[in-house]
Order: C-alpha cells, then structure tokens, then sequence
C-alpha cells in the first residue's frame, strides 16, 4: 500500500509544488486585491469540477464498476462500459456548458453595456469603491460583470476536466497511478505560461496601474488550455492499454445508468470539504471579495500535503477496497483500512502542525513578492491558514473513510452526513466570517469536517458491526505527545531566528521556514519510533529496505 500510494504521492508531490508554483506567480500577479477576488471566485465553480470529479465522485463510482466488468466480462466489456460512461460525460458537459455560457452571454448583452465593460476599468486593482459600484443599467454591479465574463470563458473547461477525470479513473483501475497523478503537473504548467508569457501579451497599451483587469482574461484563457492539456497528458498511456474511443449511446446503457445513481450522491460525499470551500467562498466574496482571495492562498497551501498523501492514499485504497468488498474478505478490508488511516493520521499530523506553527514564514517566502502582495496581505492569509490548517486530518479522513462507504457500493449514506455538514458549515461561515472575515471561514471548515469525520466512522461502524480500530486508538496518545514536541520545537527555533537573523532577504527567509521545520520533524518521527508508533515503524522498515543494499536484503527460499 505504502509502495502503490507512494509512487501517486511523489507524482502528485510534483503537481502540487508545480501548484504552488503557480500560486507564487499569481500572488505576484495579483495580489489578494479585488480583482484576485473575482478570479477566483470565478475559477473556483468550474474548478469545482475538478474537486467533485478528478479527486471524487466520478472515479469513486466508476472504479468499482470498470473492476467488476473486467473481472466477471473481460476486457471487451470493459472498454464498451467505459465508452458508454464517456460518451454520457461528453454529451451531458456540452448541453451544461451551453446552457451556462448561453445564459452568461444574455445576461451581459441586456445588462452590462459595453461602456461599463469592467476589463477596461482604470485602477481597479486598487480601488474596491470601482468594482463596487453598481451599474445604472440592470443595477449589476462592476465586479459581478467581471465574474461573469471570466467565468464564460472559463466554464468549458469543466468538460475537459470531467475527461481527465475519466481517464484517471480508468488507468487507475488498470493499476497505473503515477502518469494520472502527473496530468495536473501539466495543468500546472501551462497555466504558468498563462502567467508568464499569455499575461504580458495584453493591456500594453494602458498605464501600468490599469492593466491587470485586462491582463488577467489571460488566466482566464489559461485555464481553459491547461484542461485540454491535462485530458491529452493521459491519452498515450491508455491507447498502450488497448484502448480506443467509440461513441456508445449512453441512453438506457446499464452502466451509465449505475454510474450515475453512485456518482450523483457521491459528489456531495466525498467533496463535502470543496463544497464547502466553493460556498463559504460565495459568501465571503459578497462582504469583501478581499477575504476570498487571502482564504484561498490558504486553502493551496493545505491542499499541498492533503493533495500528496490524503489523496494519493484514498485513490489507492478506493481500488484495493473495491478488490476486498467483491470478494467479501471483510477481515481484510478492516485491515487494510485501518493500516490506511494509521499512515494517514501519521503523515497528516504532523503536516498539519509545521502549517499552524510555521504559517506566517511560509507565507511571507512564498506569497510576499512585488507590489500587490504586502506584509498585511501576509497577516490575512496566515490568519487563515492557522485557523484551517488544524483541520488537514479531518479533510483527508473524509475522503478515505467515503472511498470505504463507496467500494462497499454504499453512496446514500456519506451522502446525507454530507448534507448536515454542509448545512452545519454555511451556518459557521455566515456567522463567523463578519467579526473574523478569512479565519472565520477557516474555523467553520475546520469544525465542519471534525463533525464529518466522526459521524462516517459512527456509521460505518454500524455498517461493518465492527472496524477493529483498537491498534490505531492506541496509537492517538503515544502520537499526540510527540505532534505536541514538534510544536514547541517548530514556536521555539522559528521565535529564535526571527529575534536573531530574522527575515530579510530570501535565504533567511528559506531559514525562517525550514530550519524549524527539519528540527520538528525529526523529533516528530524520532519520538514516533521510540512509543512504538506502527505507521512510523512501517515508513522506516520501508525506507531501510530501499536504501539497502541488495546483497544485505532476505533471501526469499
């Protein structure tokens, strides 16, 4: 599992530092100002897709269906299955993004006239008063019409995602999880590129303080090429696979019917934490568009381990879970789900502290750079971060905890544990975001996936009669001292460089994050090892066994 996971996770490791990449070149870019907030707040629903589909419900429900069909039909079926789920995904994506985009493009022909085109606006990086002011024609305002016509040109790319979201699903299933997990590395790069050579293309001939309100439809455009890419990254490895496109009518097809019926609960089950992001962002948004965009520097920089681990594990454990629920070897499933959270907990915990402790320095050397990031934009995007960061175990455990509900074909159940958290989390976000704007948010998703987490594991219990967790709740103590010896190892360097190097330059602001993070980490793990923590045992046995030489390595008789 640790092998299987672990190749994802170097993979998705790349992606999400290419991410992050990507995130320092936007701060530079953009900042945290208005028009960042309409950014991404418009990026955020058609990238929702991308959380529902490329890392949930999608490959949730379609996994276990490809396995069956390649167990009991052989591969001819297989292929025919997964062609008449494709041709259903295409058709479906065309007729929403139609709809949406023919819709988008009505509403801004009556009701933005072409005078008040928001693009065009002077200054409006730095003015909230003009994208705050309401049109007199239709009383739209500025920075809704800037919304809406960043979000017409980005929509499509739900249908290019919801494709590689199919093909991952489908090499996933044929046991390949490195090349899926580095098709976001190519999403990450050309909307670099967006960035870096697309961005400078345009607004030349305005001031430079007028310029990026045009400059960022070049992010826009971005967007929408890097989903072409990340579909057409996966191609050759499944032709290598044997297969091959052919429309199959999905109308009356049992399997899209099946996939379906899974996959439309599953989306609110497994995605409960980017639902929850996409709506309190909704509403932060309409308060101060500000809030949206420090929240989201934030949530990057938790979805860099949550990307790299949680979800690299979940994918894996979707799989071999499907496997074990097949063949009704429950003793085994319990196992491996347990082992699965043991590595989980132990990975995600100490992530988790080093984001809390460290926020401030990590922020400061990624995101503090040119003229529209500052210092006070450091302080609103750190308040964030330590106020969501203590969640990074509950949000992963979500996810795994839905891959065991789905390969059991159980899709209702995290479905309606998801609604009540949903509900749970807009009601902290409303009330909390007015007197702590972006840490209010953090807060309210924080409690919201605690409260997910424990009610799957309540459930599930009563699923299974029994999970045998025993080993792994003996562990919690044992591995909460040695998370809290990281924590005063990670206050107590990082307070001390600061009062005597502190943070001037680039090398000592390398200093300020790694320095206390290497010290905490290794006292995390040393100290996980001598209480006898298995999770650390196993990384270590693991790691041993890969550096050893050959010769030194048990004979197998």
């Amino acid at each position: 599992m640790l092998k299987a996971s672990g190749a994802m996770a170097a993979a998705t490791l790349t992606s999400r530092v290419l991410g992050m990449v990507r995130e320092m070149f936007y701060a530079w870019f953009m900042g945290d100002s208005q028009v960042a907030g309409a950014f991404i707040f418009a990026f955020q629903i058609p990238n929702l897709f991308r959380r529902l589909l490329g890392e949930g419900a999608l490959t949730a429900a379609f996994i276990p269906i490809f396995k069956e069909k390649e167990k009991l039909c052989g591969e001819a079926e297989m292929w025919q299955a997964a062609n008449a789920v494709l041709s259903g995904l295409v058709f479906s994506a065309c007729i929403i993004i139609a709809v949406v985009v023919g819709g988008i493009s009505l509403v801004l022909a009556f009701l933005a006239p072409a005078h008040a085109d928001p693009s065009i606006i002077p200054a409006a990086s730095h003015s909230a008063a003009v994208l705050a002011h309401p049109l007199i024609s239709g009383g739209l305002s500025s920075k809704s019409i800037l919304i809406l016509r960043l979000l017409r040109v980005m929509f499509p790319y739900m249908l290019f995602v919801c494709l590689a979201a199919a093909f991952m699903g489908m090499l996933n299933a044929r046991g390949h999880f490195f090349i899926p997990a580095m098709g976001a590395a190519t999403l990450n790069l050309v909307m670099i590129a967006s960035v870096l050579w697309l961005a400078p293309q345009m607004g030349n001939g305005l001031p430079p303080g007028e310029r990026l309100p045009v400059r960022i439809f070049a992010l826009a455009y971005g967007v929408l090429a890097a989903g072409i890419a990340q579909a057409a990254f996966q191609l050759p490895s499944l032709w290598r696979e044997g297969y091959c496109f052919r429309w199959v009518s999905p109308w009356g097809n049992q399997t899209v019917q099946r996939v379906v019926r899974q996959m439309i609960p599953g989306a609110i089950g497994v995605a409960a934490f980017q639902i929850n992001v996409t709506l309190v962002q909704a509403i932060a948004f309409w308060i101060n568009p500000q809030i949206n965009a420090s929240f989201n520097y934030a949530v990057r920089l938790m979805e860099l381990p949550q990307g790299m681990f949680g979800i690299s594990l979940a994918t894996y454990l979707l799989t071999a879970l499907s496997s074990l629920a097949l063949d009704k070897n429950y003793p085994e499933f319990r196992t491996t789900l347990r082992q699965g959270l043991s590595s989980l907990l132990f990975a995600n915990l100490i992530a988790a502290v080093l984001l809390v402790t460290l926020a401030q320095p990590i922020i400061r050397l990624l995101f503090e750079h040119g003229t529209h990031f500052t210092a006070l934009s450091t302080q609103r995007a750190a308040l964030a971060l330590v106020c969501l960061a203590p969640g990074l175990v509950a949000f992963s455990t979500v996810n795994v905890l839905a891959r065991a509900f789905f390969a059991l074909g159980d899709t209702l159940t995290p479905m309606k544990i998801s609604v009540f958290c949903l509900v749970i989390n807009l009601f902290l976000a409303a009330l909390l975001v007015v007197p702590l704007k972006q840490g209010g948010l953090g807060i309210a998703n924080t409690l919201t996936s605690c409260c997910n987490a424990a009610l799957l594991v309540f459930a599930l219990r009563k699923k299974l009669a029994r999970l045998d967790m025993n080993p792994l709740k003996k562990s919690l103590f044992p591995l909460f001292w040695a998370a809290l010896l990281a924590a005063l190892i990670s206050l107590g360097v990082c307070h001390e460089w600061e009062i005597h190097l502190g943070h001037n330059s680039i090398p000592l602001q390398l200093g300020s994050v790694f320095v206390p993070a290497f010290m905490a980490a290794a006292s995390y793990f040393l100290a996980s090892l001598a209480l006898g923590i298995p999770a650390a045992k196993e990384i270590a046995s693991l790691a041993l066994n890969r550096i050893r030489p050959q010769s030194h390595r048990p004979q197998t008789p």
